[in-house]
């Protein structure tokens, strides 16, 4: 998502479905409080955890 991708495109690459992925994007735009995608986008790339995700 960080990256730009489109749900069908994260989905693809991680054999989920899109309604799959559409949910968790759900999920994450709202626990982090925030309106849409690119900002949990914008909050994950400012974020010192990136170096802890396993890079696909």
């Amino acid at each position: 998502m960080s990256e730009g991708y489109q749900n069908k495109n994260i989905a693809d690459r991680l054999s989920l479905s899109e309604h799959t992925i559409k949910l968790h994007i759900h999920h994450i735009i709202s626990k982090l409080g925030v309106s849409n995608r690119t900002e949990a986008a914008a909050i994950y790339l400012q974020s010192d955890q990136r170096a802890t995700i396993i890079e696909m």
